[in-house]
């Protein structure tokens, strides 16, 4: 069973670095985007990446991964993403090899996954065909209107967060993505895709440490977890 992981990292995530693009940020003296690269190396199923990240990003990236002993000899190719996270996806999915089965799709700015979840996801969308991982809701949800009335609570015992990684068959994945392209369709995420294609998908519980960094006290905390230890 051949695996590849693609590394959604081309939104700009200004909101914390300014001019600097977030995946490039340190954690800990290691940038973002590398972080979460080590992670899909560290499993048994990952055998290939493509990265996915902002035009103008290119360059820096390719000559990142180039300085970088751990992944410099690592298979990994780099495509452009494009104008939403769908479409980086989709544009991930065109650099796949003909020969691979499972596709790990996965946020370049959630960079403590574990391996063994990762292994986990790659297992189950091998038996089941789409899964993804998430936890249940702690918190109230509520929908709210545009004028700030509550409309509605929430029944929160069925509510799940959803994370990354997204792991399918390869040609689930393809199929669904290439439907919603031609419908005109845009999902927030790619389960989304396969659900409007017809097709189940399963989740698996999520880690609490699989945080997704999107703003500054994200950067205090990883960095925090590191340095007491509470990465898995």
């Amino acid at each position: 069973m051949h695996v590849t992981a693609i590394i959604v990292a081309a939104g700009a995530g200004r909101r914390i670095g300014g001019e600097i693009s977030k995946m490039y940020l340190l954690i800990e003296g290691r940038p973002l985007v590398l972080r979460t690269l080590d992670r899909m190396f560290s499993t048994r199923s990952v055998e290939r990446a493509v990265l996915v990240v902002a035009a103008d990003e290119m360059a820096r990236c390719a000559a990142l991964l180039r300085g970088d002993a751990a992944l410099r000899d690592r298979p990994i190719v780099l495509q452009t993403g494009g104008a939403t996270r769908q479409q980086s996806a989709m544009r991930g999915l065109e650099k796949l090899e003909a020969n691979t089965d499972i596709v790990v799709i996965h946020d370049g700015a959630r960079p403590f996954i574990s391996a063994a979840l990762i292994d986990r996801c790659v297992s189950g969308a091998a038996d089941k065909g789409a899964v993804v991982v998430g936890l249940p809701a702690r918190d109230t949800i509520k929908v709210v209107g545009d004028d700030r009335r509550i409309q509605t609570t929430l029944e929160r015992s069925s509510l799940w967060e959803v994370q990354t990684p997204q792991v399918f068959q390869r040609g689930l994945i393809v199929a669904a993505h290439q439907q919603a392209a031609r419908d005109g369709i845009e999902a927030t995420d790619d389960a989304m895709v396969v659900e409007r294609f017809g097709q189940p998908v399963f989740i698996l519980d999520g880690e609490r440490t699989n945080i997704k960094i999107t703003l500054p006290e994200d950067i205090w905390l990883a960095e925090a977890m590191i340095r007491e230890g509470r990465v898995p």
